[in-house]
């Protein structure tokens, strides 16, 4: 069995994390590797932050002046990933989630906070990767589908109230 390593760090204080949320975090990149049938052991870092941090680090990363849900920085690229030289692991790359934002979606969408960053973490590690959805196309729809199946195998199927909004990407 292949090891995967999810290093979670809490960076915020206004909300409280609930328990067994970052056991869901683990069991959703867990279930990406599963459906994405990755081989190889892994490593992958979530932050949580509040929607401050994740402004800043949206307008130094990708020159957007706006909070957003979850952010992604890939490791790696075509397939290929730094490895760990002491586990021999690969470096997927970094995760932030906003729970505060978060927690306004879960509350819109009118489904649970953990629904909701079970999505917001499958999505990203969709991103890391190598899936993209900026053309709107097909790839966009290839991610939301593994999203979906991902959900669901976590014993959280989406509601059709779920609708992504231009921007809040």
């Amino acid at each position: 069995m292949d090891k995967i390593k999810v290093i979670i760090k809490n960076k915020q204080k206004e909300i409280k994390i609930p328990t067994g949320l970052r056991m869901l975090i683990r069991r959703c990149c867990n279930a990406v590797l599963k459906v994405e049938e990755f081989i190889g052991s892994v490593e992958v870092s979530v932050t949580l932050v509040d929607d401050e941090q994740i402004k800043e680090l949206n307008s130094i990363y990708r020159n957007k002046d706006s909070a957003t849900d979850v952010l992604s920085f890939p490791m790696g690229e075509n397939g290929k990933y730094d490895t760990d030289p002491d586990t021999g692991a690969k470096i997927l790359g970094d995760i932030v989630i906003s729970i505060e934002r978060a927690v306004e979606q879960a509350e819109r969408f009118g489904h649970s906070l953990q629904r909701e960053v079970g999505y917001l973490t499958a999505h990203s590690m969709l991103h890391l990767l190598g899936y993209d959805h900026e053309d709107n196309g097909l790839q966009k729809l290839r991610m939301r589908e593994k999203e979906e199946k991902v959900m669901t195998l976590l014993g959280l199927p989406g509601s059709s109230s779920y609708v992504i909004e231009e921007g809040n990407e």
